[in-house]
């Protein structure tokens, strides 16, 4: 059975790094200049990338528990 702190921590992180994109995605509204855009972009994208890592383990732990 997986452990409970772990899907907290899991719970944790995915719910901070939905702000951080949720952050990023101001930042880049309000973002001017070609090089600051995709900065940001390349951000967005990484957390996105980091989000869905995060999602597929916590679908893991839940997938054990059957």
């Amino acid at each position: 059975m997986p452990n409970a702190a772990r899907k907290d921590e899991l719970a944790g992180a995915i719910a901070a790094t939905r702000d951080n994109i949720r952050t990023l995605v101001e930042q880049a509204s309000a973002a001017s200049g070609e090089a600051e855009e995709e900065r940001i972009a390349d951000r967005i994208a990484e957390e996105e990338a980091n989000l869905a890592a995060l999602q597929s383990e916590m679908d893991g732990t839940t997938d054990d528990q059957r």
